[in-house]
């Protein structure tokens, strides 16, 4: 059997437990012609390059599949016809890599990063610039009480 990777995104307005089951749904398309789904990875709700059905962002799902070329044309044709489906794309791999995709790790990457040179708790102060609270209220300057 052939191994495809089918990466889909579904509509900004759905929960992540919709989504969910969506992915579930399509990988019983696989499995009920003959394939099986290696991994599954959620991406997460990223934004669209552009609009796509009047959506700016999509969640995003990605699929490995090991089966025959019909399971990956029904999968494909049940994805066209689903009104939750924005975009779809399946492509012929020649081998399964059960590492993490690449998205997910850039996703976990950010974490690791130091905290940014520009925050503005580490900012210098100078001496001779008057702080928040020394300045004068309304109260203080003066005027018909």
């Amino acid at each position: 059997m052939a191994f495809y990777e089918s990466v889909f995104i579904a509509r900004q307005d759905l929960s992540t437990q919709q989504v969910e089951a969506l992915t579930e749904q399509m990988a019983g398309v696989v499995a009920g012609h003959g394939g099986k789904v290696a991994k599954t990875e959620q991406w997460g709700l990223r934004s669209l390059a552009y609009r796509i059905k009047k959506n700016r962002k999509g969640h995003y799902t990605q699929l490995t599949i090991d089966g025959p070329a019909a399971a990956v044309q029904e999968l494909e044709r049940q994805l066209g016809l689903n009104e939750d489906v924005l975009r779809s794309l399946t492509l012929r791999i020649d081998a399964i890599d059960m590492e993490p995709s690449a998205i997910l790790q850039a996703k976990s990457g950010r974490d690791d990063r130091p905290p940014r040179r520009g925050d503005r708790d580490d900012r210098p102060r100078h001496d001779d610039r008057p702080r928040r609270d020394d300045r004068p209220s309304f109260n203080d300057v003066g005027g018909d009480e």
